[in-house]
């Protein structure tokens, strides 16, 4: 067994594999979740993500393959959410001083991701000003294509964790734990997951009575965050939609929402 460990996506990303001397298609499997936070980081002034929040409602913008399918997916998870999901609120994160302020915005009637529209597989153009945060959805994607490339280099069992984003691949099955929203120095063991992700979402160590959740309500119209302390995970075949999901089981206290169906999805819920 190998096990890896780098600062990357805001987080500590781990990758454990059932085998020895596989140092090559870890590194690799690294450069694949460089090159995603290079893209979609919000954080870079320069990213790709930035680009487009400055330019695509003035002029159609080229997108790399990576941007423009984590784009889609965002908008078809947007649709079946009926909006719950909407990544179009880094605006709100900037102001509330949990993202960093690249663009100032003149013209408050900003869009969402509901305005993106495809002009062309990798072109895509804005109906309106957007300030688009990929945040948890890219992280989930980078994790994805992390296992990508690590079965492609004959890797044949193991996992990636990214701050609480895990997918594990290969016949083994990994013990799965979730933090105690009540105790988070305790870990719950809710099972084993075998080729499958899993997302979960939860204020562990804020000050409870003074730092509000990042995750708002993007259909409040005003500046409204989630005060549940809550944690919320999902189960899915793909870390990208088990990572989405969350917000949509933490925004609409729903488990059975239809959203989690219709992307093979399972929800768990544990309350405080």
């Amino acid at each position: 067994m190998m096990m890896r460990c780098k600062p990357l996506l805001g987080t500590f990303v781990e990758i454990v594999v059932d085998q020895e001397d596989c140092q090559i298609p870890i590194d690799r499997a690294f450069s694949v979740i460089q090159k995603i936070q290079e893209l979609m980081g919000f954080h870079n002034p320069n990213s790709e993500l930035n680009r487009i929040n400055h330019l695509a409602h003035q002029k159609a913008v080229d997108i790399h393959p990576w941007t423009a399918q984590v784009l889609c997916i965002a908008k078809k998870i947007y649709r079946h959410s009926g909006g719950l999901f909407n990544c179009g609120i880094g605006h709100r994160l900037v102001a509330a001083g949990l993202l960093p302020r690249h663009i100032t915005f003149s013209n408050h009637d900003l869009g969402g991701i509901e305005d993106i529209s495809f002009l062309a597989p990798e072109l895509i153009i804005s109906r309106r000003p957007v300030c688009l945060d990929l945040g948890g959805i890219a992280k989930g994607f980078a994790v994805d294509m992390a296992v990508k490339i690590l079965i492609s280099e004959g890797v044949f069992s193991g996992s990636v964790n990214a701050g609480g984003d895990l997918r594990v691949f290969g016949e083994s099955s990994w013990p799965i734990h979730i933090r105690n929203p009540r105790q988070p120095s305790e870990l719950l063991e809710i099972g084993t997951l075998q080729n499958a992700a899993l997302a979960t979402s939860g204020l562990y160590f804020a000050k409870r009575d003074e730092q509000p959740s990042h995750l708002i309500n993007p259909l409040s119209q005003e500046e409204s965050f989630l005060q549940s302390r809550d944690s919320y995970s999902v189960l899915a075949k793909e870390c990208i939609y088990a990572d989405a999901l969350t917000k949509v089981l933490a925004l609409s206290q729903n488990q059975y929402h239809p959203c989690f169906k219709k992307f093979s999805a399972q929800a768990i819920r544990i309350a405080t």
